[in-house]
């Protein structure tokens, strides 16, 4: 559900490759996917063969026509959990798109239900919103166990931080366990993602009146930004296509003596993801941003895919 373009998906999978590092096939079969973004689906369509892709609101789709599952995957939408923008509504319809999860899986009653959202997730309004929907996978017959990680400990070059939520049905015995941490010590520079700083294409450097907006500016210290290349990356978002100066937006500082910043290209926004290279994006640039900022990153999902993959080997043979 909420499929995106991919990016939890390809994590599921396995057998790619990035940062010269191969990750192993899982032992997982995609059947079934579904989102309310046409561009997204498109992209999806284009990476993953032999999959029921659906483009639809996922609150017109019965649950009859969503096959049964092992394991039931989510990134539901997180605009309203962000505590960059505190004016939005916490409660508007999207957040309570966390209610279709939990009827599909009380309907297909899933091994595993797997749901992803943004950091203020968790302590938006002192936790009651993640609270409640804590309580809702438990009431309908799983044990809930959840995590806030950082994607620059499992090898993606960026400070992205968002709760995984794992919620285990009862019947199945053991305990999940989060992956241990694989770069907490040894972070994934940005500099993997762009291997050359100053490019030709003047299409992704900001004007001088844009400098000189960010020079005039009374508060610089959210502002310009500039990320270094010896660490990861601040968190990219869907609005990369419009990031500004005068902004939290990262960017890059080519010349700090002529004052050049430009923002990310769409392939090197979508390494800081850590989507391979072999990744393709449907759509125009604009519409590859926003997939790229939506996705959840496939290094670290794979990561996560492995231990549920490991709870659920060991719980076979017990």
């Amino acid at each position: 559900m909420f499929c995106g373009c991919g990016g939890a998906d390809l994590g599921l999978h396995g057998d790619f490759t990035y940062n010269e590092q191969y990750y192993d096939k899982l032992p997982f079969e995609i059947i079934y996917a579904t989102d309310i973004d046409a561009k997204a689906v498109a992209t999806y369509k284009k990476n993953f063969n032999g999959v029921v892709v659906v483009c639809d609101d996922i609150k017109a789709i019965k649950n009859e026509t969503i096959p049964a599952c092992d394991i039931l995957v989510g990134g539901f939408p997180c605009q309203s959990f962000s505590t960059v923008n505190p004016t939005k509504n916490p409660f508007d319809d999207r957040a309570q798109l966390y209610k279709e999860m939990v009827n599909v899986a009380k309907a297909k009653q899933p091994k595993i239900v797997i749901a992803e959202n943004v950091k203020g997730f968790k302590t938006l309004h002192g936790g009651s919103i993640f609270n409640t929907v804590v309580s809702a996978f438990e009431k309908i017959g799983y044990k809930v166990s959840h995590s806030l990680i950082n994607a620059s400990d499992y090898g993606v070059p960026q400070k992205r931080e968002r709760v995984i939520i794992i919620a285990v049905r009862k019947d199945l015995q053991g305990d999940f366990e989060f992956p241990q941490k694989t770069t907490e010590n040894n972070k994934v520079p940005l500099s993997v993602a762009v291997p050359k700083i100053d490019i030709e294409d003047e299409k992704y450097y900001f004007s001088k009146r844009a400098v000189l907006g960010l020079k005039k500016a009374k508060n610089n210290m959210k502002r310009g930004l500039a990320q270094k290349l010896d660490e990861p990356c601040l968190t990219v978002t869907s609005h990369l296509a419009k990031t500004s100066l005068n902004s939290r937006d990262p960017v890059l500082l080519v010349d700090p003596e002529k004052e050049l910043y430009r923002r990310f290209t769409p392939r090197e926004a979508a390494r800081i993801q850590s989507f391979p290279d072999t990744f393709e994006f449907a759509g125009s640039e604009f519409d590859s941003y926003k997939q790229i900022g939506n996705a959840i990153p496939p290094v670290m999902f794979w990561h996560i895919a492995k231990s549920i993959s490991d709870f659920l080997s060991n719980e076979t043979k017990k």
